[in-house]
């Protein structure tokens, strides 16, 4: 499918940066940038979602001094983009690299292809479905010294019952949560966290909690599960097991212990858009099941993911809800899944 879009041409005369902010329901408040491209009377939006509060200071963007003003291919600007240095120190996490170029490398495209006047569903000639989606939330703030309790889904329940959830189970968890949970039937996806060593919500293996929740949740998607030798006997059924944070392009899904049914594609994890594309190809011949996964987007980086799982993987467990999901309470003006969408007249978007 790169193919389809490597050739654009591609003009820009300037960079800006914008940087968002608002709290959410996990007890944090999420920074992220908006990167815009301009050129040829045009503009084109990304969003860079590094973790890292201080990351989106307006004077740290200001000392990078980015010049990317020229005529390019999307394709020779992505080859710019490979070469350029987006930190003026090192990262916490490596992986803040691919996050930030994808600012830049999503910026590009919806440039490309409105300088085209076109839009990523021609040029790939796939239509755009309405996006079924889950609702991501922990069952408390990550900072709270309360006991974990199901109140928060069983409020988002009442607003509307036809939703589903994707949740983080952590040993904390009491009995009665998790059977007042798997009473609910709505819980369509458990991520471990088994893969996000020396991080804030690192999830060690814990061979008992998974197999109380393996029991619990028998036809939940289970996320990103830490295989040891104590927990890896309990995953015979392997076509409920799903990966994400390990995965970053085709060499980390060939990198797996077995062969995977299902994948949460993160674009801000492959950095590129021709990473992005290979690997969904790649899932594709091998009918790998596939889902969009967030990142606590704030501005248009959610609507393009939201515009990808139209394209590719509408029917999916869709971690890409409407942002006022993420709000600290449940509110009942939101969208239902699925959600309808279409794309603009040109640009990477649908508003």
């Amino acid at each position: 499918m790169y193919d389809s879009v490597a050739d654009l041409p591609l003009v820009v005369d300037s960079v800006t940066t914008e940087r968002r902010e608002r709290d959410t329901s996990s007890g944090f408040a999420r920074a992220t940038t908006v990167v815009t491209l301009a050129g040829d009377g045009e503009r084109g939006r990304g969003e860079d979602v590094t973790y890292t509060t201080q990351a989106h200071d307006p004077d740290l963007w200001a000392e990078l001094s980015l010049d990317v003003a020229g005529e390019y291919t999307l394709d020779t600007f992505s080859s710019l983009l490979a070469d350029t240095d987006f930190f003026s120190a090192e990262p916490d996490q490596a992986v803040f690299h691919s996050y930030r170029r994808w600012g830049f490398e999503s910026a590009a495209l919806d440039l490309a292809l409105r300088q085209a006047d076109t839009t990523l569903s021609a040029r790939l000639d796939r239509g755009v479905d309405p996006v079924s989606f889950v609702v991501s939330t922990r069952l408390s703030d990550a900072e709270s010294d309360e006991p974990p309790t199901a109140d928060r889904i069983h409020r988002w329940l009442d607003v509307d019952p036809t939703l589903t959830f994707k949740t983080d189970p952590t040993p904390d968890w009491p009995s009665d949560v998790i059977d007042d949970l798997a009473a609910t039937g709505a819980i369509r996806i458990l991520d471990f966290k088994g893969h996000y060593e020396g991080t804030e919500v690192e999830n060690p293996a814990d061979p008992e909690l998974y197999e109380r929740l393996l029991t619990a949740f028998p036809d939940a998607v289970v996320e990103d599960p830490a295989l040891t030798e104590e927990t890896r006997p309990l995953f015979d059924n392997e076509g409920r097991v799903s990966w994400d944070a390990p995965i970053h392009g085709i060499d980390d899904i060939e990198a797996l212990p077995f062969e995977p049914s299902w994948l949460n594609i993160k674009p801000s994890r492959f950095g590129s858009v021709e990473s992005l594309l290979d690997t969904i190809d790649y899932c594709e011949e091998r009918d790998i099941r596939l889902y969009g996964g967030g990142q606590f987007e704030l501005g248009v980086g959610r609507r393009q993911i939201q515009l990808l799982a139209g394209l590719f993987y509408p029917d999916g467990p869709n971690d890409v809800a409407p942002p006022a999901y993420n709000d600290p309470e449940p509110n009942p003006d939101v969208p239902s899944s699925p959600l309808d969408i279409s794309e603009v007249d040109a640009g990477f978007d649908w508003e």
